[in-house]
């Protein structure tokens, strides 16, 4: 049988005043995904591992039915492994953000984690300037990648009590408090400001009105990893759609096909329809497909209430909806598992690490209510899973 996992990254969301105390899930016209709801096993599922923090790679690890217990290491060391680097035993990878550090009466501000969502020809420019700064410390490397995403190895990095903190966690907030507690990492931030300043990039993006990108922000620490493949745990094939890093890394370890899209932006003028279209194709030769769409996630942390709404509704229309419709068409047997990965509130724009609701549809043992697939309606109907990991299992099983 045929699986597919379709994932709206930070969809699940708080109860908002502006919303008369409903979540955009509640407000959103979402039939595909109703009807997946009241078709299916539908509750609520903790993707995000009591003492681990609320980000994407958590999350996502579990989904992808990894233990984070047992296999996480770090954020970057994933992104690393799409970026197709080999990690030495002593390298300790970081991901940079090119970020918008705003000078306040009190200080520098975090003004904007993405620098207005830069575009990837613009950031490589960057980039590369950086290189120079890099290239200043013996052992360290810096990568291009997509947007405000990129990464930076340094071998021989020894700093065990470290704490790095994700710049999408401390929008509009002064930084100070927050900066890495690694002197060397500091100077990397303050000398790329420096750096950044009066780049041919920024000034023209400060000619347009946009945020320029005014510094690095190195956060998501950690060390080389080696996870078990789906073919190894599970005897099935598998293929990866996103268009972030983080995503594609994942489905490397896991030993899954990386398809990339055309239009996939990670953000809310995404392919949708691009990526259901490349699952469809991908299930004629994949046992599981793992579609993951980033816009939801990304008008939270921006605390864009309409946008965040639209793409919900983007995705239901035209992932659930597309793969869906189309696999009823074809007549075959095939299993579904939708969900967040974590909420992205957007009153707090950040991750937390509350349950998400999840549905489970099997188009062979289908079910007969009249349900919303929100965050309440998961919860009334009493099922919840503590273990997200094992929800790959639940869905694979024959």
């Amino acid at each position: 049988m045929k699986s597919i996992i379709l994932l709206g990254d930070g969809m699940a969301d708080e109860p908002l005043e502006d919303l008369g105390g409903r979540t955009p899930l509640d407000v959103a016209y979402t039939p595909y995904m109703d009807k997946l709801a009241s078709r299916g096993e539908f509750g609520m599922v903790r993707t995000v591992k009591s003492g681990f923090p609320p980000g994407s790679d958590v999350a996502n690890m579990s989904v992808l039915g990894l233990d984070p217990s047992r296999y996480y290491s770090g954020r970057a060391p994933i992104e690393a492994v799409s970026m197709g680097l080999d990690l030495h035993e002593d390298d300790t990878a970081f991901r940079i953000n090119l970020v918008t550090l705003t000078q306040r009466e009190n200080g520098l501000i975090m003004e904007d984690y993405c620098s207005d969502h830069i575009t990837t020809s613009e950031s490589g420019e960057l980039i590369d300037k950086l290189k120079i700064l890099a290239e200043k410390y013996e052992g360290t490397t810096v990568y291009p990648g997509i947007e405000y995403r990129h990464l930076m190895v340094v071998r021989g990095f020894e700093n065990q009590t470290l704490h790095t903190t994700p710049p999408h966690d401390i929008t509009g907030e002064y930084i100070d408090a927050f900066l890495p507690d690694d002197e060397f990492l500091v100077n990397l931030i303050h000398e790329s400001m420096t750096l950044l300043k009066d780049h041919p990039i920024n000034i023209a993006r400060r000619k347009l009105g946009k945020r320029e990108a005014t510094a690095i922000w190195p956060w998501g620490e950690g060390k080389m990893q080696k996870v078990p493949t789906l073919q190894d745990e599970y005897g099935v094939s598998g293929a990866m759609i996103s268009a972030v890093d983080l995503l594609r890394g994942m489905g490397m370890l896991r030993g899954m096909e990386i398809i990339s899209v055309p239009g996939a932006t990670g953000w809310i003028d995404t392919n949708y329809l691009g990526k259901a279209q490349a699952a469809l194709d991908a299930l004629t030769h994949a046992d599981l497909v793992y579609v993951h769409v980033e816009a939801p996630d990304e008008a939270g942390h921006a605390g864009l209430l309409r946008e965040k709404i639209q793409a919900i509704e983007n995705f239901d229309e035209m992932v659930v909806g597309h793969v869906l419709t189309n696999l009823e068409s074809q007549g075959i047997p095939f299993k579904v598992l939708f969900l967040p990965d974590h909420p992205t509130p957007i009153a707090k724009r950040t991750h937390t690490s509350d349950p998400v609701p999840f549905v489970l549809y099997d188009s062979t043992n289908t079910q007969n209510n009249t349900l919303r697939f929100t965050e309440q309606e998961a919860r009334d109907t009493g099922l919840f899973i503590e273990e997200g990991y094992s929800l790959l299992g639940r869905l694979l099983q024959n």
